[in-house]
C-alpha cells in the first residue's frame, strides 16, 4: 500500500477560512502515520486570500486564472495526476469537511480489487456525526431515486465530494468530467461503463467557514437540472 502513488486533489474556492487548516491536517497525519498522502489543491480563481495561503505557505497548488466550477477544477486533478503517473486520486474538499484519517478506508477496497472507484459515504454504518440538513437529506433521496433509475445502483450519498479512484478511472475523468452536478452523474456513467463502484462509511464534519456552492435559494433549480443530467447520462450508450 506504501508503494502506490496517491494523490489527495482538493477543489478550493474562496476557502481562505478553511485551506490551511486542510493542508495541515493532511501534513501532520503523514508525519504522524507515516503515510505519502501528496496533495494538490486546485484554486478554482478565487477571489479572496485562498491563492496568498497557498503561496505565502508553499503549498502545492494550481491556480486557474477563471473560476471552472467543480466539475472543471476536479478534473484539473484528474489530469495531474494522470500526467503524474498516480496510482490513486482522491477527491478531498477544501471546506474542511473530510476526515483523512478515513482516506486509508476510502482506497483499500481498490487496493484489494474489490472496486474501481470508492463514493465516501454519510449514511452508512452510523459513523459520521454530521448528516447535513433535512432538507438536503431530502434531495439526496430523490437523487438516490433518479440515479436507481439510470443505471441500477442504489447509492446513499449521491453528493459525496470524498472519492477514490484507481488509475483506470482517473483516465477516464482526465478524458471527460462532467462540469455540472459532477458527483451523481459520474457515479452513473461509471456503473454504466462497467466499472466496480462501492459505497463506503466514512466520517464527514460540518463546515467550519466559507459557504457552500449549493444555496437554498437554488435548490429547486439544482434539484430539476441535476434529476435531468442523470437522465440523460442514463440514456447514453456506450460502447
Amino acid at each position: 500500500m506504501k508503494d502506490l502513488k496517491t494523490l489527495l486533489i482538493i477543489p478550493a474556492y474562496n476557502e481562505e477560512a478553511n485551506i490551511l487548516k486542510v493542508c495541515h491536517k493532511i501534513i501532520d497525519y503523514n508525519q504522524k502515520n507515516k503515510t505519502h498522502y501528496d496533495f494538490i489543491v486546485i484554486n478554482d480563481g478565487s477571489t479572496d486570500k485562498t491563492r496568498q495561503i497557498l503561496e505565502e505557505n508553499n503549498l502545492p497548488h494550481i491556480n486557474l486564472i477563471n473560476n471552472l466550477g467543480i466539475g472543471g477544477a476536479v478534473q484539473t486533478g484528474y489530469k495531474y495526476a494522470l500526467k503524474n503517473d498516480y496510482d490513486l486520486a482522491i477527491q478531498f474538499d477544501g471546506d474542511n469537511q473530510h476526515d483523512v484519517s478515513y482516506v486509508d478506508k476510502l482506497i483499500k477496497p481498490i487496493i484489494n480489487k474489490e472496486a474501481d472507484f470508492t463514493i465516501g459515504s454519510r449514511f452508512i454504518d452510523d459513523i459520521s456525526g454530521f448528516k447535513t440538513s433535512f432538507m438536503r437529506r431530502v434531495g439526496i433521496k430523490i437523487i438516490t431515486f433518479f440515479i436507481k433509475i439510470a443505471c441500477g445502483f442504489k447509492l446513499k450519498d449521491t453528493t459525496s465530494g470524498f472519492r477514490a479512484a484507481n488509475k483506470a478511472v482517473i483516465k477516464e475523468f482526465a478524458n471527460y468530467y462532467p462540469t455540472e452536478y459532477p458527483e451523481p452523474v459520474t457515479t452513473v456513467l461509471l456503473v454504466k461503463k462497467g466499472y466496480k463502484v462501492k459505497e463506503i462509511g466514512v466520517n464527514m464534519f460540518e463546515r467550519t467557514g466559507g459557504s457552500s456552492s449549493i444555496h437554498t435559494w437554488k435548490s429547486s433549480y439544482y434539484m430539476i437540472n441535476v434529476c435531468l443530467s442523470i437522465i440523460i447520462e442514463g440514456l447514453r450508450r456506450y460502447k
